[in-house]
């Protein structure tokens, strides 16, 4: 499965944890993930329509199914809900990573390695803000690049404003 297949319920709540709301459920979702064999990519939380949604990434070495998704969502929503964590009415998604997929953690740096990326710089670095080139990974804290031209470009990852696996079309 190589789209976002979405799984959606709406939840109430009262929030209460502090942090990001993110990042809690991110420690939520980690180790649910995990006991299904699943990587946590990414967690975020948008407004899209109208709408408020905490989307939730996950993939497999192996390939992901819908069985897979549709298993972490089940595990999701009563952890979700037993943290009393979103408040008012939101939307939880969770869908595979895609062919674009985000890097956005060091450990993508490294489990990407050799693949072609776009990343997209804050700033101008050496002249631009978009790099498309070979991953070389990620060497004390920048991100290494052999762009197409042949040269080699080193970002500091505080820099990086998006990184994506890139496919031509």
């Amino acid at each position: 499965m190589g789209s976002s297949d979405p799984l959606f319920f709406a939840s109430g709540g009262r929030g209460g944890l502090a942090g990001s709301l993110t990042d809690r459920a991110e420690a939520i979702a980690e180790p649910l993930a995990r006991d299904l064999g699943l990587t946590l990519v990414d967690v975020e939380h948008v407004r899209e329509g109208g709408r408020l949604i905490l989307r939730f990434i996950v993939d497999r070495p192996d390939g992901l199914s819908l069985d897979a998704i549709a298993s972490f969502h089940r595990a999701l929503e009563p952890a979700l809900d037993a943290a009393d964590l979103i408040a008012g009415r939101h939307y939880v998604e969770v869908s595979s990573p895609g062919l674009l997929r985000p890097l956005r953690r060091d450990r993508d740096f490294a489990t990407f390695a050799g693949r072609t990326v776009r990343v997209t710089t804050y700033v101008p670095v050496e002249g631009s803000k978009e790099f498309i080139g070979r991953l070389g990974g990620l060497v004390d804290g920048e991100v290494r690049l052999h762009l197409e031209d042949g040269r080699d470009v080193r970002l500091k990852r505080e820099q990086i404003a998006k990184a994506r696996l890139h496919t031509e079309f």
